[in-house]
């Protein structure tokens, strides 16, 4: 019989959480950041990278994986982590997201929705059902509900409608997930910027009794304060003794603050997109390698990290490679992207741990607002 799946809190620091998450494929250490690998890949790493900066979990995603190369055809070849060579727990995204804000000509229903592709236009339906299929087909470790993700600004009545649709959702995902020890399926809160309806979702969505719980429908062009305010009308209503996951949020900044609220679990594209687009996130701040005024700067990004990425290439090169789009840069400031997004989650942990959480999240804001040396200043 398969570990049961498991979460345990081993430390808090007012609302802060030190926990670990406990699966048949291992250990999930909270607060956790996921990176993020929609097709099966964290774009420009090698799985073995993502590992080795510390990631103890990583995201994929239904809506693609499903489109291509098709979740039939994974299972046929032994599941995502064989398919992908990630052999530690990964959480499926149920793609609700994605149907919402890729797909052409999508129709909603009761029974599900129904879209056209974005790569070939080809019709397809996803209903609760079929995504807790295509995630099992996919063999990943957290599954998530299918829901209804509105953007905002939006009517009051239109994020209602969706939000209730999404409960209802999630009833049925539970129903399709069954009883899966070693794997959990987790309800999605939803309610938009309306405190009244957060609280009903995260009441209903508690009394369903999943093993795990996330937020969504925030960092969807709401200002960070409208995202923090609804974290703390959300968190306190969530049981304490099940992970919280923040969907799709990422920054720094917002990691830390979200942490303070009561989250355990993060992802977000940001960091491996800023690493294909130039920009390297360092305990300094961002780092734009596009700037010409790295071209003759000699430096590494950053010479205590252990990263090789950070300590051994000089910006003069990593600019270089950027300004040549070569690809070498990508795969360099992802790696030292994803680096530091694994070293400031390891940071926060210690810092809950010894009772200094609100201390260190200070510091590391002051090291942000201070910003990177330029190369003219050093001593």
């Amino acid at each position: 019989m398969a570990k049961p799946f498991s979460f345990k809190v081993l430390a808090t620091d007012g609302k802060a959480r030190r926990g670990v998450i406990d699966m048949p494929r291992g250990e999930i250490r909270t607060p956790a950041f996921m990176p993020v690998g929609t097709g099966g890949t964290v774009k420009t790493m090698y799985m073995d990278q993502v590992r080795g900066v510390g990631a103890d979990i990583i995201l994929g995603n239904t809506y693609h994986l499903m489109l291509r190369p098709g979740a039939e055809r994974v299972a046929r070849l032994g599941g995502l982590h064989e398919f992908a060579r990630w052999p530690h727990p990964i959480l499926t995204d149920s793609g609700g997201f994605q149907v919402m804000s890729l797909s052409k000509l999508r129709k909603l229903t009761e029974k599900g929705v129904t879209f056209r592709s974005h790569i070939d236009g080809a019709a397809y339906e996803m209903s609760p059902e079929r995504s807790i299929e295509i995630q099992g087909l996919l063999d990943s470790d957290i599954q998530m509900q299918l829901d209804e993700c509105t953007a905002l600004p939006a009517a009051m009545k239109e994020i209602e409608r969706a939000m209730e649709l999404s409960l209802r959702w999630a009833e049925r995902c539970k129903t399709a997930f069954g009883d899966q020890p070693g794997k959990a399926m987790f309800g999605i809160v939803q309610g938009g910027d309306n405190a009244a309806l957060r609280v009903r979702s995260a009441q209903a969505l508690s009394a369903m009794g999943l093993k795990g719980y996330a937020v969504g429908g925030l960092a969807v062009g709401e200002p960070q304060a409208v995202m923090l305010e609804m974290l703390d009308i959300t968190c306190p209503e969530l049981p304490a003794n099940k992970p919280r996951y923040l969907m799709g949020v990422g920054t720094p900044d917002d990691i830390l603050k979200s942490v303070a609220r009561g989250i355990d679990m993060f992802d977000c594209v940001m960091p491996t997109r800023a690493g294909r687009h130039g920009l390297a996130y360092t305990r300094r701040g961002k780092v734009n390698l596009r700037n010409a005024r790295h071209a003759d700067d000699p430096r590494p990004l950053d010479e205590e990290n252990d990263c090789p990425a950070a300590r051994d290439y000089s910006r003069a090169y990593l600019h270089h490679l950027v300004r040549s789009q070569e690809a070498l840069g990508a795969m360099l400031l992802t790696w030292n992207n994803l680096s530091y997004y694994q070293k400031l989650m390891q940071d926060i942990r210690a810092a809950i741990e010894a009772n200094a959480f609100e201390t260190r999240a200070a510091e590391i804001s002051e090291g942000w607002a201070r910003g990177d040396i330029p190369a003219a200043a050093r001593s």
